[in-house]
């Protein structure tokens, strides 16, 4: 049995027609011959949509449109009309009715009016779901924002200046401002019932959630002292994952992503979930380097590399042709929460891979020139193996 129908009118060879189309279509109908027994009949049945005559004797239908609507917004309401009762129709229209129908009433027509009105039901459904999602998460994301701004300004290490206190502040407003207007799109989805607007402003929230617990794992790992916990581990195989995560990505964006190994480079002991993570966020930023310019990049590319050094060092590279790094914002570019990719970023990758890198007892350094490209270089000791 599909939906449950309400039809209200005055004329009982129309009832007993439309009724009859109705339910060899599989609807439950239930009648009314009045607006006053339509509206006792709505209260207790509760349909989702109703079919009713404008014209009827007392009540007559765009007062039961404007009782059902106050009682029940969601109920989706169809009016039928006669000739010469336009102007009453679009009046319906204007007071939230679903659709209107002409007598005499073709089943095309009358089909078409209740599979809208199922639609835009199925609308509502839909909104509701999301939206009560949506609450849900902005609030969990919200209370973790407000928890972790409140611990992170108590720890010694993150409230011994100003500027890092304006930072995570300039952080958490960047993500706030970006659910919010995830929100705003995934409503503006729903009022349209545009399904791209669903999916770009849901999508958008998905990523302002994923970046409130990247920003919380960041600020805890920097936060701790830590000695990295080695074992024996070939770079390149880190680099080779490295480059299974990034490469459908790159061929998404256009953008070609090399290896150059040094397969003679051997085993070393190091933290592979530390180095994995410094390779990660150096390709990351490459990748974007050469993707979220405001001028495009003719045949952008990305190459990590790995080499041997002497005095028992080895070298891991990630270089990219991408729109480089100006003099000024390099020298802030390894400052907590200063990112070169504006609000897109957290400010926290290249400061937490400094420490990483420093913890093997390493280095990691840049050269960067506008519009041409940039290459971050990691100089890592050699123990063991």
């Amino acid at each position: 049995m599909r939906s449950k129908l309400l039809l209200i009118d005055d004329e009982e060879g129309i009832r007993k027609i439309l009724g009859l189309s109705l339910r060899d279509a599989g609807y439950e109908v239930i009648t009314a011959s009045d607006g006053k027994q339509g509206l006792e009949i709505f209260q207790k049945e509760n349909p989702l949509i109703v079919l009713t005559d404008i014209k009827m004797p007392g009540i007559d239908g765009m007062e039961v449109l404007q009782k059902i609507k106050s009682i029940s917004p969601d109920t989706e309401v169809i009016m039928i009309t006669g000739h010469g009762e336009m102007d009453l129709a679009i009046k319906s229209l204007q007071l939230e009715a679903s659709n209107f129908i002409t007598k005499p009433i073709q089943d095309e027509a009358l089909f078409g009016a209740i599979r809208r009105a199922e639609e835009k039901l199925a609308w509502k459904r839909l909104a509701k779901i999301y939206n009560e999602d949506l609450q849900i998460k902005v609030k969990e994301a919200t209370d973790e924002l407000m928890r972790m701004q409140k611990e992170l300004l108590q720890a010694e290490r993150l409230a011994a200046t100003g500027e890092t206190v304006a930072g995570l502040a300039h952080a958490i407003k960047n993500i706030l401002g970006g659910l919010k207007g995830g929100r705003y799109m995934v409503n503006q989805g729903f009022e349209k019932e545009e399904m791209k607007y669903l999916k770009d402003g849901w999508a958008m929230v998905e990523r302002n959630i994923e970046k409130i617990s990247g920003l919380t794992k960041d600020l805890l790992t920097l936060c701790r002292e830590r000695e990295p916990e080695r074992e024996p581990v070939n770079p390149n195989d880190l680099i080779r994952e490295t480059f299974n995560l990034f490469n459908i990505h790159c061929q998404q964006q256009g953008v070609l992503l090399n290896l150059d190994l040094d397969e003679e480079i051997g085993t070393i002991d190091l933290d592979p979930k530390g180095i994995q993570e410094v390779l990660i966020n150096l390709t990351g930023n490459a990748v974007d380097a050469c993707t979220l310019g405001e001028q495009p990049i003719e045949k952008p590319e990305v190459t990590i590399r790995s080499s041997r050094l002497p005095e028992e060092k080895i070298l891991l590279e990630v270089k990219d042709n991408g729109m480089g790094i100006e003099k000024e914002v390099g020298q802030k570019l390894f400052n907590i929460f200063f990112s070169a990719k504006g609000s897109r970023g957290t400010g926290l990758g290249l400061l937490l891979s400094r420490k990483i890198v420093e913890e093997h007892g390493g280095t990691i350094r840049f050269y960067s020139e506008p519009r041409k490209g940039s290459l971050f270089q990691v100089v890592l000791p050699i123990r063991g193996g």
